[in-house]
């Protein structure tokens, strides 16, 4: 059985078609569906099903297709290794971040690390912190920058560095008048945050309910941090996040921040991970060291790089 057939395999399971997979990979469908009937009489089973929709997996087809995604990964990381004793210094590196702290830190870690190794890749993915920590455990991503990461044996954490949110407004907002933002403040201002399948969202909803106050005066239901640093610069809403999130837009005078009241403090951590016992690739331990060093130093300085 040829490395050409599972990569073939592996594109037909992502496109499910024939024709679009032979679009994705420059050959023919003729190739593809030669491919396919190879590794079907290998195995002695049918692996997918055709329809007028496209291909559906057969039960051996999806036992093939998660195998062969692990061995394709696999075969890849065999070739950074490789590289790396060659002393090639290149490769490419799968992050998954959750939140807008990961998002906008990884940018900030990545654009640096670029100028670093240029000759590495870099593809960052975002999702829920479950949904990255997962990757990472199946060996779909080599590491995750998370916050309020769940607990996952299967997950280690290169490092963990303490967040704890602010609210976040524009200079001239009527709420920078108070040195705290108070409970009360969370009803009284307009509010731009995710929806409730957000963590910090439902610590803040439980939070107010607990204290018997009605639900956050939520104006702008919106998890893109993009929107709400525009919304909150408009003075259009006030935002609950992470200062290092937005660590350039207060270095810029931008936005600014005023700690969180006692009774609605929210903490959390930064948390880098890594499949537990994974040996990782030059380029992904470079850039882990990055991410470390960009951390830490912003611990010690309170400025972003």
């Amino acid at each position: 059985m040829q490395l050409q057939a599972i990569t073939y395999f592996n594109e037909l399971v992502r496109c499910r078609s024939i024709r679009r997979a032979a679009q994705a990979l420059g050959v023919s469908p003729t190739a593809i569906s030669r491919q396919l009937e190879n590794l079907e009489y290998h195995f002695g089973a049918p692996l997918v099903e055709r329809s007028a929709r496209g291909i559906v997996l057969t039960a051996a087809g999806e036992q093939l297709a998660i195998h062969a995604r692990t061995a394709m990964r696999e075969f890849e990381q065999a070739r950074q290794f490789i590289d790396d004793m060659r002393g090639l210094k290149r490769g490419a590196v799968s992050v998954r971040v959750n939140g807008a702290t990961g998002g906008a830190i990884m940018a900030d870690c990545v654009a640096e690390f670029h100028k670093l190794y240029p000759d590495v890749e870099v593809a960052i993915a975002e999702g829920s912190a479950p949904e990255a920590l997962n990757a990472v455990a199946q060996g779909e991503a080599d590491l995750a920058l998370t916050i309020f990461s769940p607990a996952d044996s299967r997950v280690t954490a290169r490092c963990r560095h303490p967040l704890s949110h602010a609210a976040v407004m524009a200079p001239d907002h009527p709420a920078t008048r108070k040195p705290v933002f108070e409970l009360e403040d969370l009803v009284r201002y307009p509010l731009a945050m995710p929806d409730m399948s957000f963590s910090v969202r439902r610590v803040i909803e439980e939070t107010l309910k607990r204290a018997g106050h009605p639900p956050a005066h939520v104006s702008f239901a919106v998890s893109s941090i993009a929107i709400q640093k525009e919304l909150a610069r408009l003075r259009a809403a006030v935002l609950v996040l992470p200062p290092l999130s937005i660590a350039r837009d207060i270095d810029a005078g931008l936005l600014v921040t005023r700690p969180l009241a006692p009774g609605i403090r929210i903490d959390t951590h930064l948390q880098l991970g890594l499949r537990k016992g994974a040996t990782l690739t030059f380029a992904a331990d470079r850039l882990a060291t990055h991410v470390e060093a960009r951390l830490r130093a912003y611990r010690e300085s309170g400025v972003l790089g």
